[in-house]
């Protein structure tokens, strides 16, 4: 597609209809393709042709919706997963195997922090949690001689950390391996990863990008820059021969488009979780709006979290759009447009006072959900997050009367009146 502004790709990126072809992004609910010989199908097997056979492998209208999400990002490869959870696996597991280490920011969804301290530990490989503002110096300390990769969040979930892109790229770039950073709150209407170092991009699509509650998925994205060749032995996986593809090396056959094709013909092929072609319709709708949406969303969230900073009944409020916010620094390098519609605060009281407040609400709904049109809000430390102890809990950034607030695109008037009814109750 001709490079186009962000907004422009938001609407009609990643399909390019032909002559008396649908408009729309067509659903192609068919799980197989035919084909005319059994050589062609064994040259699709083979990967020496392209083309469809197998939805578990790729679809259409997937193909489409990642290939969208990947303009947006400014990738070279993209693949739709049935869940956020499910893109962060596949991302990390692409490239680690058992014995192998992880380092990964603290200040991360309690989803995935589970799943690399506990879930992938259980699979031999091992991990370390380092705080966000680690100094350079600490954080070259933590690299092990079987380090595979850097993992992050842009924006942290549900503390609203901003990940200091640069300082984690540098350091994952020294040792030889890639930065992978989950973009799933900034999106890439406020932030564009690959711009500041990063490697590989995830994306939970259930939230902003879906923008609905409509269906779970998830994406990968790479942006074709980290030279896997130059550390082969660090990564044969990619640069030496897979026995169970007659001996394709990926880096040799496909280029920069290596890593994303084995994460198709390994991980996709053995473990299968690919979204329905009716889901990536869904999401594909609501990426024509991701542009409106999250100005509207961060408009939103900065007039509700300006408001609790002066209200009686609020102890603190966490969004980098406030000039006093810890963050704020970091956000204006990083997220300089605005950053999301997530806020964070504290009621006076704590826990009780917290899910008091919460049961009162009228319009904001508390669902186990986040950056969707509509205003919900949860209390982590008793239901996203409540996997963690104590200590991980602090290291995360969550406290027990940590409030997120999903901040939707209704009338901020009345959602703040529905802030205000509740925290008099």
């Amino acid at each position: 597609m001709t490079n186009y502004k962000t907004s422009t790709v938001c609407v009609q990126g990643g399909y390019e209809p032909k002559n008396g072809e649908p408009r729309v992004v067509p659903i192609v609910q068919s799980t197989t393709f035919k084909y005319e010989s059994s050589e062609q199908m064994g040259n699709l097997f083979d990967l020496k042709e392209s083309g469809y056979f197998y939805t578990r492998l790729s679809n259409p209208t997937n193909d489409a919706v990642a290939n969208k999400i990947c303009q947006l990002e400014g990738g070279v490869a993209a693949i739709l997963t049935s869940s956020g959870q499910a893109a962060n696996f596949y991302a990390m597991m692409n490239i680690a195997s058992a014995g192998d280490h992880i380092i990964s920011s603290s200040a991360i969804y309690g989803g995935t922090y589970n799943l690399i301290a506990h879930t992938m530990k259980q699979m031999g490989i091992e991990s370390t949690f380092v705080e966000p503002d680690i100094s350079p110096e600490e954080l070259e300390k933590k690299f092990q001689p079987n380090t595979k990769l850097v993992f992050g969040e842009t924006l942290s979930n549900p503390s609203l950390s901003v990940l200091d892109i640069e300082k984690f790229a540098n350091a994952a770039h020294k040792h030889g391996v890639p930065l992978i950073v989950d973009n799933t709150f900034p999106t890439p209407i406020f932030c564009k990863p690959f711009e500041w170092g990063v490697d590989i991009v995830t994306h939970s699509t259930t939230k902003y990008m879906n923008g609905t509650a409509n269906s779970v998925g998830g994406v990968v994205v790479d942006s074709g820059n980290f030279d896997w060749t130059k550390h082969s032995d660090k990564f044969p996986g990619l640069t030496t021969p897979d026995e169970t593809y007659h001996g394709t090396v990926y880096t040799e056959s496909f280029g920069k488009a290596a890593y994303i094709v084995k994460m198709t013909t390994n991980l996709m092929r053995d473990l299968g979780s690919i979204p329905s072609p009716q889901n990536a319709f869904y999401l594909g709708i609501g990426l024509e709006t991701l542009h409106l949406r999250m100005e509207r969303h961060f408009q939103n969230a900065l007039a509700l979290a300006k408001h609790l900073e002066n209200h009686p009944k609020v102890s603190w409020v966490s969004f980098s759009g406030l000039e006093n916010d810890s963050q704020h620094e970091l956000a204006e390098k990083y997220l300089p447009n605005g950053s999301c519609g997530v806020i964070a605060f504290g009621v006076k009281g704590g826990r009780e006072a917290a899910i008091k407040f919460m049961d009162s609400l009228k319009l904001a709904a508390i669902v186990t959900h986040v950056a969707d049109s509509r205003t919900c809000v949860l209390n982590p430390a008793s239901t996203t997050h409540r996997q963690m102890n104590d200590e991980e809990l602090a290291a995360a950034g969550i406290s027990q009367d940590l409030v997120r607030m999903s901040v939707g695109i209704e009338d901020i008037d009345d959602i703040i009146a529905d802030v205000d009814q509740a925290l008099e109750q």
